[in-house]
């Protein structure tokens, strides 16, 4: 014995004091090695953890802290009181993190020296991908936009990741609606040798992601966090937000399953759709399809005023079912004055790798005029952005003699284009084109209009079109390289 004790209760005694270790207690809840957490406005995030302890740190404190990539407690996160152990439970939240990152958050039981830790987690802003091939990224996998490790990928298999073209893989997605159909019609995961090989032989990749997050962190200085959603050929039948309760075997289920996998909170959305829905069947129901689709992720997202910005389709080397495209073209250009925090920007100029999908270099420019939007309409706060416009938009045409005049509203600086201007041309007010302009230029002493030169007289009824057709060539941009959009029918006025 010991001072009258047994040995066993020496030995039970012990037991009670020994300093817990790790494996003994675990975080069970809090964020993913490698996520981004949603700042709110005042650049901060809140933190829910929760996780197991040994029976002996009953009704014990857990303390928690964050520290920095240097070892260093973050001010005011050095180590907190959570909340006492309850049945081998703990949980707590930690207040008003500040945006940045690398971080690492560390637990342990008042009292004891043992550690568990979640480590490399960031604060800052996610922003959603969704859509169809031009968001999901056709570019060549060359001359590619290089990572940042402070940008992250909440990848389609459900790991967050460094964010490296190519963002989007469908073939071993986490949800079945991206994976492919086998010989038997059967959809399939890719998986060990299949998709070592698949992932080998890509050729194709690139999209607008990786370089908007660069754009944006390079604006804002806060790390940014991706979430790929979209999938190539779809339709908004396909993304109908109807669909929701199938999950991972709709594509709207699927996007709203990733959203609360990631904290059920984002900075917005960037949308890229429109094509496949450029059809005789389906172009009349596209306008409100396309608000239900805007007014739906709102709702679900339990965000109403959620930023959404979009493209434009811009396009494609074919020639069925003109109307129809520029059709849905013109239901996008229009939709941005009627929504609020919504906005578009155009990609009728932009190069191809194929007869249809933005090239990889020309992703690079979209992903500027979206970030220079967005940091205007989001980021009152930074100066350099304030003065930014949205590019140039159509206000008015007007008969002047032997021209007519098309006055452009939200131009950077003046309108300029790369060699001859092209794109615009006269209609009647069946649609049909009329061979009547001769001539397109930039009006040197009003840097926002465009003077159209014309032959003969025009029809009662006469229009102007810019970019109309499926493969226009279109090249009217302002001094920011913000694009002006496909447009029209614009009324002539007299």
């Amino acid at each position: 014995t010991i001072l009258g004790m047994s040995l066993r209760t020496v030995a039970f005694l012990t037991f009670l004091f020994l300093p817990l270790q790790a494996q003994d207690l675990k975080i069970n809840i809090g964020p993913a090695a490698g996520s981004v957490l949603q700042r709110d406005n005042d650049g901060r995030a809140d933190i829910k953890i929760a996780g197991t302890a040994p029976r002996a740190a009953l009704n014990k404190f857990v303390e928690a802290r964050v520290i920095n990539e240097k070892g260093d407690p973050l001010p005011g996160k050095d180590w907190q009181a959570l909340e006492r152990v309850k049945n081998t439970a703990w949980s707590g939240l930690l207040k008003s993190v500040p945006q940045g990152g690398p971080y690492s958050l560390e637990v342990r039981v008042a009292g004891t020296t043992s550690i568990d830790a979640i480590k490399d987690f960031y604060i800052g802003d996610l922003w959603l991908l969704a859509g169809q091939s031009n968001m999901e990224g056709v570019g060549n996998l060359a001359d590619l936009e290089q990572p940042d490790p402070r940008i992250r990928s909440f990848d389609q298999s459900d790991r967050w990741v460094l964010a490296a073209e190519p963002l989007h893989q469908l073939v071993n997605a986490a949800d079945r609606v991206h994976w492919r159909k086998d010989k038997e019609g059967n959809l399939k995961k890719l998986e060990g040798q299949d998709l070592e090989q698949y992932v080998a032989n890509r050729k194709k990749g690139a999209g607008l992601g990786l370089s908007f997050a660069k754009a944006m962190l390079q604006r804002t200085g806060v790390p940014i966090g991706l979430l790929p959603c979209a999938h190539g050929g779809t339709s908004m039948d396909q993304w109908s937000p109807a669909l929701k309760d199938k999950q991972g075997d709709s594509l709207y289920g699927a996007t709203y399953r990733r959203f609360l996998a990631t904290g059920g909170r984002i900075r917005g959305i960037l949308w890229y759709q429109g094509e496949s829905d450029a059809s005789p069947k389906a172009v009349a129901a596209f306008p409100e399809k396309f608000e239900k689709l805007i007014s739906a992720f709102r709702q679900d997202f339990l965000q109403p005023d959620l930023p959404f910005y979009y493209v434009q389709i811009g396009r494609h080397v074919n020639y069925t079912n003109q109307a129809e495209w520029n059709a849905v073209q013109e239901v996008q250009r229009k939709l941005e004055s009627r929504i609020p925090k919504v906005g578009m920007v155009p990609a009728v100029d932009l190069s191809l790798d194929d007869a249809i999908h933005i090239s990889t270099a020309d992703h690079k420019r979209l992903a500027l005029r979206l970030a220079n939007q967005i940091a205007h309409d989001l980021h009152p706060d930074l100066e350099n952005f304030r003065p930014y416009k949205r590019g140039p938009r159509p206000a008015n045409a007007k008969l002047e003699g032997d021209i007519v005049r098309v006055l452009f509203a939200e131009v950077n600086g003046k309108l300029v284009s790369s060699g001859r201007l092209g794109g615009f041309s006269i209609h009647d007010s069946q649609g049909a084109p009329v061979p009547a302009v001769f001539r397109a230029q930039i009006d040197p002493r009003d840097g926002n209009s465009v003077i159209l030169s014309i032959s003969g007289k025009l029809p009662d009824g006469a229009t102007v079109h810019y970019a109309a057709g499926r493969d226009p060539y279109a090249n009217l941009n302002d001094e920011l390289d913000m694009g002006a959009p496909a447009f029209g029918p614009l009324p002539i006025e007299r």
